[in-house]
């Protein structure tokens, strides 16, 4: 938990349709104060209120997104600078997804985009408010890709890695997904274990997933399974240290398998569990199950 009197500032930020409103409202259910889309340029006055220094551990979250006025999100990085120096602890979240998926939702829900207009299109505005949102996106702690997600997945990310409980620890999250349905974009190591055996061709175990008993028999009895595990330990026990001396706030292990139901959900949950010893936020999700 952060000390006494810490000023806390989130920074939501990404895309229109990639789930900012929904990420700024699970923040205020944790007891963060919400505010949506404030200018830039007003921040440090946010935090400049005599109010702030009663407060034990002030908690705020910020909503910022294209709709500011022309210039100010040049300006950005240099705020967020001053504001880490007067003592404030910042994390800047960028959210996005895929310009299809965009696309999609938007279609969906027979929203308007907030930069499209009579001479400017969807498609181009989605294009142009990326360009916009540069400055933002340059300087983010973390960027959550939510194209495959679902409401109670993203829910169950920001609940865990930006609730205060998790604040000034680095959250490392295990990631099963399939490569057949895409790489996870906001992944920062990928291994891939589809060269392992597969239960998927063994009838009975098909249908299950690498949290059912049966599967986890089936891998844990694999030589070629221990020898990756074995591997990957190593690796990530040598790496993960690095990370935390660095003040990452957040680290993503995706680990992928062709349909992302076997082997790759055993290999989460085996390593997630195997480095709960660090003491730190230890995840394992499942892209492709839905499920964390």
């Amino acid at each position: 938990m952060p000390p006494a009197h810490q000023k806390r500032l989130v920074v939501i930020s990404g895309r229109s349709g990639s789930g900012k409103s929904t990420a700024l409202h699970i923040l205020e259910d944790l007891g963060f104060t919400s505010i949506d889309n404030l200018p830039a340029g007003m921040l440090t006055e946010l935090f400049k209120q005599p109010d702030l220094d009663s407060t034990p551990a002030s908690r705020i979250a910020v909503g910022i997104d294209a709709r500011n006025l022309a210039g100010s999100l040049d300006r950005f990085p240099a705020i967020l600078e001053q504001l880490r120096r007067s003592g404030v602890q910042c994390e800047v979240i960028f959210l996005d997804a895929s310009p299809r998926t965009l696309l999609r939702r938007f279609s969906e829900t027979r929203r308007r985009h907030p930069l499209s207009s009579d001479s400017v299109d969807l498609k181009r505005a989605i294009a142009l408010e990326s360009r916009i949102l540069e400055p933002i996106m340059d300087v983010a702690d973390r960027r959550i890709d939510t194209s495959s997600m679902t409401l109670h997945q993203l829910r169950d990310l920001i609940t865990k890695q930006i609730a205060p409980d998790s604040a000034g620890l680095t959250a490392v999250l295990f990631q099963s997904f399939a490569f057949k349905h895409g790489v996870p974009e906001d992944a920062d190591f990928v291994f891939d274990v589809r060269c392992l055996p597969n239960p998927h061709w063994v009838p009975e175990l098909r249908p299950l997933t690498g949290n059912d008993a049966p599967v986890i028999e089936f891998m844990e009895s694999q030589t070629e399974v221990a020898a990756m595990l074995a591997d990957l330990s190593g690796f990530l026990a040598r790496w993960i240290p690095a990370f935390l001396a660095s003040n990452r706030s957040y680290l993503t292990i995706a680990i992928g398998c062709t349909g992302g139901q076997h082997r790759s959900v055993y290999l989460c949950n085996r390593l997630s569990r195997q480095f709960r010893y660090l003491g730190i936020n230890i995840q394992a999700q499942h892209r492709e199950l839905g499920s964390a």
